[in-house]
């Protein structure tokens, strides 16, 4: 195993650092306008469960929105992509600033400021964590990851407290204005930025395939499953914190504003601790025994932030805490990215901040109601329950291991020469693999036959079937359906280095003389006059 990079040494690369300094602004902005509307809701509304609403209306559209912000990640330019966001987020936060200077708020129509903001980070966050393999080699990603995660928790650490500082100073309106103003740093960096040309010899998939594409992929990757369903149980039940804090600080401790910024200060000086210590973590512990110990120690903090009636306690619960969140988040960020190829990374980025941000948005509401109908010491006690279980499913779902997956591409396939003048949208095309199977290695084969079908199907396969001949029984054929050629080409190029194992296994199972034979037919009923015709030899093909 490559030696792990610790996370500060990336700031020697250039485009990293300027990127990185520009998020840091725009982090702090983002932190000090979260400090003003959660503590503006408590005068709009005595209502916990509105507070705690100030939380879920900016995870909620991340949950809602980000698998089709992972679509233009995969599929567009992503410096664009994120340059939109940023200037929509600069608008939505301008008008925000101009209604709350004039005193025009209710309730609702924070929220509803607060969800449309959040609705410029779904569509920024896929392409902001998928841009990171753009810029630094895929063994540094850990690193990049922890270092943004420490550049966003260092910011927690002190934007809270000085978002408090404003708003009990110059009230919420100042604060909102503070957060329009950090946008331009990172459109400026944004602007200057200069990602490497990316080569796309096929046309762009439409939105709908793509869509689906990603969806299918991470149905048919087992392990990508597990780290999605253990982020959302965290996010889910460690949001209790985060959403009843406003809550806690006034009702309990007796708090001001200041109070308050100082409380998420600690949370962010424990999150920046947990990032500098993570790759040290990493090196010792395997994935699983990391994110345990996260799930207890935040379940810890939680427990006696609830009971505590000391203002100092609780600031020490929340530098664990903090130290906690950043560990487990960072871990299961990095588990997508170091288990997904890129021409799909942005697409699973997005599948995993919705199930950890949708349960968020859950946890947000349930935790608030829960507060509301009896405390908030309850409702914490409660989220510290559900994150030791959290903690006991790893003993039946662990988190997996991704150090060893090699996700470049095969680069065996070389689209065959054809007799039939083909268009990219031609087909349906189907498929047909002849293998020579002796019947003692049938079990063998059937069970790399099972992993190639599950490869198949994640890479765009449709109708997979394993056929074997009542004639001949050590004739087996493999068939699918493709909808296009384009799709055909698509699919054996989405192929990784990691998938070679099962397809080597196939051939050297294989008796027939050469290599398995590949039939591939395009379905037809009827055939357009201008399409399918049989070739000139000598002619070329003109795919378009």
């Amino acid at each position: 195993m490559p030696e792990r990079s610790q996370p500060l040494s990336l700031l020697a690369n250039r485009s990293f650092r300027m990127l990185w300094v520009a998020a840091l602004v725009s982090n702090f902005g983002g932190l000090v306008q979260a400090v003003g509307a959660a503590w503006l809701m408590t005068s709009l509304s005595s209502n916990p469960s509105m507070v705690a609403l100030v939380q879920g209306s900016v995870t909620l559209p991340i949950m809602i929105f980000s698998l089709l912000a992972g679509v233009f990640a995969d599929g567009y330019d992503r410096r664009r992509v994120m340059l939109t966001a940023q200037s929509f987020m600069l608008g939505v936060s301008v008008l925000l600033a101009a209604l709350a200077y004039q005193g025009l708020l209710t309730p609702w129509l924070l929220l509803g400021f607060t969800f449309l903001i959040g609705c410029g980070t779904a569509l920024h966050n896929p392409s902001w964590q998928a841009s990171m393999g753009d810029i630094v080699p895929r063994d540094d990603l850990p690193s990049a990851v922890a270092l943004n995660s420490m550049g966003f928790n260092l910011m927690r650490s002190v934007g809270p407290a000085i978002g408090g500082a404003i708003v009990g100073i110059a009230g919420a309106p100042a604060a909102f204005a503070v957060n329009a103003a950090s946008y331009l740093a990172l459109i400026a960096a944004l602007k200057r930025w200069r990602p490497p040309a990316a080569s796309a010899k096929l046309p762009r998939e439409s939105f709908g395939s793509a869509f689906s594409a990603g969806l299918r992929y991470v149905a048919m990757s087992p392990n990508l499953i597990r780290v999605i369903f253990r982020g959302f149980v965290f996010g889910l039940a460690a949001v209790a914190i985060l959403a009843l804090l406003p809550t806690v600080v006034k009702e309990v401790l007796g708090g001001t504003a200041f109070a308050y910024g100082v409380l998420l200060g600690c949370f962010g000086l424990g999150a920046v601790g947990g990032a500098l210590g993570n790759t040290r973590l990493r090196t010792r512990m395997n994935n699983e025994h990391v994110v345990r110990a996260a799930f207890a120690g935040f379940a810890l903090a939680g427990a006696v932030i609830a009971l505590s009636p000391y203002l100092w306690l609780s600031g020490a619960m929340l530098l664990l805490a903090g130290a906690c969140w950043v560990v487990a988040l960072s871990l299961f960020n990095v588990s997508v990215q170091l288990s997904t190829p890129r021409w799909v990374v942005g697409r699973a980025l997005a599948l995993y901040q919705t199930g950890v941000f949708g349960g968020m948005a859950g946890g947000s509401w349930l935790w608030g109601s829960l507060a509301r109908a009896f405390s908030p010491g309850t409702a914490l006690l409660l989220a510290a329950g559900l994150l030791v279980g959290g903690a006991l499913v790893g003993l039946w779902v662990r988190l997996p291991e991704f150090a060893h997956l090699n996700l470049a591409p095969m680069g065996r396939f070389k689209e065959p020469p054809l007799r039939l003048d083909l268009r990219y949208r031609s087909g349906p095309i189907m498929v047909m693999v002849d293998y020579n199977i002796a019947q003692e290695d049938v079990s063998e084969f059937m069970a790399a036959m099972n992993e190639r079908r599950r490869i198949r199907i994640r890479d765009g396969a449709q109708q997979w079937a394993l056929l074997r001949d009542m004639e001949n029984p050590d004739l087996w054929t493999e068939s699918y359906h493709v909808p296009t050629w384009v799709e055909y080409i698509r699919h054996n190029e989405r192929r990784t280095q990691s998938d070679a194992d099962v397809s080597d296994r196939l051939r050297a199972l294989h008796r027939g003389p050469g290599k398995p034979r590949v039939h591939r037919m395009i379905e037809r009923q009827t055939v357009p006059l201008n399409d399918d015709m049989p070739l000139v030899q000598g002619q070329g093909q003109d795919m378009h």
